[in-house]
């Protein structure tokens, strides 16, 4: 049986790096029209770069709060 519910880091990096590669073609679609480029292209664009943002910000959390509870569950080990 498949846990749809289910996500692995891999797939979540793997998905954010697709996201990234996606908002660079962006840029590059728009810089290299960039007489033709319109106020509501930029907005898109800088939308799209804010949310890769949030996601990096928000997987480099996840990766610090995983290590912090690895550190503790050593420590734990050492006490005993």
């Amino acid at each position: 049986m498949t846990d749809f519910g289910t996500i692995t880091f891999t797939t979540l990096v793997t998905k954010y790096i697709h996201l990234q590669k996606q908002v660079m073609s962006m840029v590059r679609k728009v810089a290299s029209r960039i007489s033709s480029a319109t106020p509501g292209k930029f907005l898109l664009l800088q939308f799209a770069m804010s949310q890769v943002t949030q996601i990096g910000s928000s997987i480099s959390n996840l990766l610090a709060q995983v290590n912090s509870v690895i550190n503790k569950a050593i420590q734990n080990q050492r006490t005993q």
